[in-house]
């Protein structure tokens, strides 16, 4: 009995996020703002690709906002608020994921005929977000060669539910003695119809690769 209530109690919780996160989506598509959710674990470099991100779009005069999370503290918020962005900071405590309830009140605090691109960090791990879709157009999921070249087989849900795959830090592949070729591989063997972009965000390569492959560069 204890163990069919604990599944239908998650059974519930996933429908209620789920509902939510079509809600949140109805509201960003009204409002003509194309919305990423960034998923990726500690140290991926999901800040420094959105900062890189952040420059490029304003370059090409498109709005862009922000939705920073963690579980504790305003690391990130910190260093993408000199971007001049609009920017919204969520802690989610004890939980290792954003959530679309978390997503919806972040949402209430942005003025969205202000925006034409919103970026929402999720909190940095590659197994917690991935049945808590928050309404997102696209899902992104980055891994950096600094993980290691078997990171794909060790997580594959999370990329099985990304549109678009990630492999950062590819300027140090030589170093970390990493073959990106077997990330290539086995992100497409795990995800056949994802778009792979190979970046740097340290030194600014592969930024309008992405921005392309995310849907965020109009045209």
């Amino acid at each position: 009995m204890h163990q069919v209530l604990t599944v239908d109690v998650e059974r519930d919780l996933l429908e209620a996020n789920r509902r939510l996160a079509r809600e949140n989506h109805e509201v960003l598509s009204r409002n003509e703002v194309r919305s990423v959710d960034i998923m990726g674990s500690i140290g991926s470099g999901k800040t420094l690709l959105i900062q890189r991100l952040v420059e490029y779009l304003k370059k090409l005069e498109t709005r862009v906002g922000a939705i920073t999370g963690d579980v504790a503290g305003d690391d990130d918020y910190r260093r993408l608020a000199p971007l001049g962005i609009p920017i919204v900071n969520v802690n989610t405590g004890k939980e290792c994921h954003i959530d679309a309830h978390l997503t919806e009140h972040a949402i209430e605090d942005l003025d969205l005929d202000a925006l034409d691109v919103l970026l929402i960090e999720n909190v940095g791990n590659l197994v917690c977000p991935v049945d808590f879709p928050l309404g997102t157009d696209i899902r992104a999921v980055v891994i950096s060669v600094t993980e290691g070249d078997d990171m794909v087989r060790k997580h594959p849900m999370i990329f099985r539910e990304a549109d678009v795959i990630v492999i950062n830090k590819v300027d140090l592949a030589g170093i970390m003695e990493v073959d990106v070729g077997v990330l290539e591989r086995d992100a497409k063997r795990t995800k056949p119809d994802a778009r792979i972009v190979l970046t740097d965000a340290k030194h600014g390569e592969g930024i309008e690769a992405l921005a392309s492959a995310l849907g965020l560069v109009k045209g």
